[in-house]
């Protein structure tokens, strides 16, 4: 990142990304020790930003760091906008993490690290082909639906989908069931029925996801892992995708993409995200 793309909050001030420097000892590095999100803006404008703010002391409250200053991140977030080109579209990353410590496990003493950068982000295709990966997510484990920057089993899996001709990697879990995406939330269609996997399932409380269900509806209910090559519709949802059809599972084409119920989903999002920017 260059100072003509703009500049980067960094624990409390706004600097030039030749200067924003972090530790090499800070344990979001050496262990993945942190937590994030990703904010959408829209031409200059973060969306849902409260939402985003409220996760990320919930995600840093089940890591056991200490509550990050929300005001105080929201207010990077808008200088660091402001400061920056406005893009159509712009992911916002917002990290925080335990600081710098020792080369083990412990964390150190010297306090937190927080910082705030933006990029353009380049829109998704009309629709995915998904690729079902062989790991499943731990539904039980200590991160279980905690957003942390301990996001290595991601990014294999998204290097798996890709090289297999897939935009994003579908999870299961350790009881069969489906999960979530790396950087998504999935709804299928069955029998008529909107379903979306329960938090239970192990994956995140997205924005997005809340949103739809919220603005749309859907039924919260474990559907088994094996159900989603036979569904008539399916879509992903996230922060800088919004409401994205499934057109294809491995091999299998999906019956429509969008489908009608997923067309409804897609328009009543839009609808209700242009009326408030942070709802």
């Amino acid at each position: 990142m260059t100072a003509e793309q703009g500049k980067i909050w960094l624990n409390g001030d706004l600097v030039d990304p030749a200067e924003a420097k972090v530790s090499v000892l800070d344990h979001g590095m050496l262990v993945g020790d942190g937590v994030f999100e990703t904010v959408k803006a829209q031409h200059g404008e973060p969306f849902a930003l409260t939402r985003h703010l409220r996760r990320l002391a919930r995600s840093a409250a089940g890591l056991g760091l200490p509550e990050p200053d929300q005001d105080a991140i929201a207010q990077g977030v808008l200088e660091v906008l402001a400061a920056g080109p406005k893009h159509p579209l712009a992911r916002v990353r917002i990290t925080y993490t335990s600081g710098p410590g020792p080369l083990g496990s412990d964390r150190g003493d010297e306090g937190t690290t927080i910082s705030v950068v933006a990029g353009e982000q380049k829109p998704f295709p009309a629709t995915a082909n998904v690729t079902v990966v062989p790991w499943p997510r731990n539904e039980r484990g200590a991160l279980a639906g905690l957003k942390t920057t301990s996001y290595a089993d991601a990014a294999m899996a998204l290097a798996y989908a890709k090289q297999r001709g897939g935009g994003e990697a579908i999870f299961g879990n350790l009881a069969g069931n489906l999960c979530e995406g790396t950087g998504s939330n999935i709804f299928v269609v069955l029998g008529g029925r909107l379903l979306t996997p329960p938090l239970s399932a192990g994956c995140l409380a997205g924005v997005t996801r809340a949103l739809v269900l919220e603005w749309f509806g859907a039924e919260e209910e474990d559907v088994p892992l094996a159900d989603l090559y036979r569904a008539e519709e399916a879509f992903l949802v996230s922060t800088t995708r919004d409401v994205q059809p499934i057109a294809k599972v491995d091999d299998t084409e999906l019956p429509a993409a969008p489908g009608p119920i997923t067309a409804k989903a897609m328009e009543a999002f839009a609808t209700h995200a242009a009326e408030r920017l942070d709802p």
